[in-house]
């Protein structure tokens, strides 16, 4: 028998430690990583990894498959892209625990904040649960290409507890705070990585309403850290408008603190915070300096929107002549677009905004849909574009309007073309904010938003663009390829306790990528209807991952899913006495 199960042979080694990286082997056996250096023997399979590196594969700690993880195995658009490992449930929503006749309602939840298509959930969810440990034993029946790991969301145990009483300004009483302490308690003993919640008014459900974590006091968010607390782990996780009246920091430090447990939020310039970006951290730094732990998610870059005719939104989303044709067949709505007289009419519309107070999407395009902020994403497009990039500069260079412009690159290559809209994190037009924030221990790389926003957005490609943008190719400065890796995959998974993967060493979980930085690429967004029902999604892949594995089995090569599904659920964080047993 061969000692081994894989070898991987002379590839340039970035172990995840942010140490140097060297050249070398890497065997694996039974799932694990056996050695790591020079490896004499031989395996059922060898990998030569001459000119490439080879890294631990990376864990996203802020994704949305909650729906998805019950039907999908191949978990993409996330396993594209050298992903092995996610945690969701974030920002308050998801599917557990779940009274029957609040199906309908946590599915409107999801779709509103997340831009899920509501009929994919609706037909791929079996909801062979109700309760949150039920929900957990239901992911555990799947195999997947990643390990998936969940919080306990607000929004799900608002509505179990609160019924029909959960609504915009709900008051809890004490004997439902309590209630809903339980079973944030109990779903993380079943192996919940931590509770999540939303206090933003961008996250609304399908009508329009505030998520239900917006209005909850101090008081009901701190007694379920509490509930954490008792359990003995878990991970406050929070999105929030920091309205300085909520005094967001204060109590965030004061649970930590009493806890001992980290709380973790989305770190944004954002158009709804009252506080700024700089604001933010330097108030969370003012609490850890007292002894409390609190961990700022960063994204590496602006989050915005991929805009196309088929997509959730686009420019002319607010002109009457759009309303006209919105529901309209495909074939029917091109033949529309590409009518010179219908062009002609829309262009000279003004937008119509007496709805726009309903219309969340609507609303972003008011607010932050000028053609100077607005951009055409050709073929080497690299999300941190200049002010000279932009429609308005394009249009002028071209002898054109702006409208024109956008609407003929929008029906370039057969009415599939797309514009790039950064909303958050562009304030400056240039990322340059983000990269002391990419060196400090008390930020993590995240906020892929994985499976979410299927209609308007890709992030989940967020780690090959650190890879191809951050490491290789900015303009305006890089970050080091070590210290990349790293953050993408060591400190993402000590945050939440996972402290069996993110580093190649022996006795850590065999999650490997092997990367050709030379090829590194992303490509072309497509919208695609694969989802259950014919829901659409954007998806986005990659050139230059020449394989990824998984608990020792090769899943991916050169892109393709090999069928393999090594993947399971995480039940509760993953203690470094595992290693020791391993060893």
């Amino acid at each position: 028998m061969p000692a081994y199960d894989l070898i991987i042979r002379n590839g340039t080694i970035v172990d995840g430690t942010g140490q140097d990286r060297f050249t070398g082997d890497l065997a694996v056996k039974d799932g694990l990583i056996a050695q790591v250096g020079h490896v004499s023997g031989d395996a059922a399979e060898e990998i030569d990894a001459e000119g490439h590196l080879v890294t631990p594969g990376f864990v996203d700690i802020h994704t949305h498959y909650d729906g998805q993880a019950t039907w999908d195995q191949e978990m993409a658009p996330s396993s594209w892209h050298g992903v092995t490992t996610v945690v969701m449930g974030n920002c308050g929503v998801g599917f557990a625990p779940a009274r029957p006749d609040k199906h309908e309602w946590l599915i409107g939840l999801m779709e509103g904040v997340e831009d899920i298509p509501g009929t994919a959930l609706a037909e791929g969810m079996k909801w062979n649960w109700e309760t949150f440990p039920e929900y957990l034993d239901a992911l555990e029946e799947l195999p997947r290409t990643v390990d998936v790991g969940t919080h306990v969301p607000h929004g799900s145990v608002r509505a179990y507890v609160l019924g029909d009483r959960e609504r915009p300004g709900a008051v809890p009483t004490a004997e439902d705070i309590a209630a809903m302490s339980r079973i944030v308690e109990d779903g993380v003993r079943a192996g919940a990585l931590g509770f999540s919640t939303s206090r933003t008014v961008l996250h609304r459900d399908i009508g329009g309403e505030v998520v239900p974590g917006t209005t909850a006091t101090a008081e009901e968010l701190v007694e379920i850290g509490r509930a954490m607390g008792r359990a003995g782990h878990g991970v406050f996780e929070m999105a929030s408008d920091m309205m300085r009246e909520w005094d967001e920091f204060g109590w965030m430090g004061k649970m930590s603190r009493e806890t001992g447990l980290p709380v973790t939020f989305a770190a944004l310039q954002s158009i709804a915070k009252e506080l700024p970006l700089d604001e933010q951290i330097a108030s969370m730094r003012a609490e850890n300096d007292n002894g409390a732990n609190i961990v700022a998610q960063i994204a590496l870059r602006g989050n915005g929107i991929v805009m196309a005719w088929q997509g959730t939104v686009h420019p002319f989303r607010l002109k009457p002549s759009w309303k006209e044709i919105e529901d309209l067949p495909w074939e029917e709505q091109k033949a529309k677009l590409f009518d010179p007289e219908f062009k002609a009419r829309l262009i000279a519309e003004q937008h119509d905004f007496s709805e726009v107070n309903q219309d969340i999407m609507g609303l972003i395009m008011v607010v932050c849909g000028g053609w100077n902020m607005q951009f055409e994403m050709d073929p080497d497009f690299n999300y941190e574009p200049t002010a000279e990039e932009s429609i308005l500069e394009r249009a002028k260079a071209a002898g054109m309007s702006g409208d024109e412009y956008a609407y003929e690159l929008l029906c370039r290559d057969e009415g599939k073309g797309f514009i790039y809209l950064p909303i958050l994190n562009y304030a400056d037009g240039n990322l340059d904010f983000l990269k002391d924030l990419q060196h400090a221990d008390d930020t993590v790389n995240s906020l892929s938003d994985g499976g979410a926003h299927c209609g308007t957005i890709c992030d989940a490609a967020s780690p090959t663009f650190m890879l191809q943008h951050w490491v290789r190719d900015r303009a305006r400065g890089t970050i080091g390829l070590e210290n990349a890796i790293k953050r993408q995959c060591n400190d993402t998974a000590r945050l939440y306790g996972l402290e069996d993967r993110g580093v190649l060493a022996p006795g850590y979980l065999a999650d490997i990528n092997i990367i050709d930085m030379g090829r590194i690429k992303l490509g072309k967004p497509w919208l695609a209807f694969d989802l259950p029902a014919g829901g659409k999604r954007l998806l986005q892949k990659a050139e230059g991952y020449v394989a990824t594995i998984k608990n020792g089995k090769v899943t991916f090569r050169e892109g393709e899913w090999t069928g393999e599904a090594p993947g399971g659920l995480i039940r509760g964080p993953q203690r470094a006495e595992m290693l020791e047993a391993a060893e």
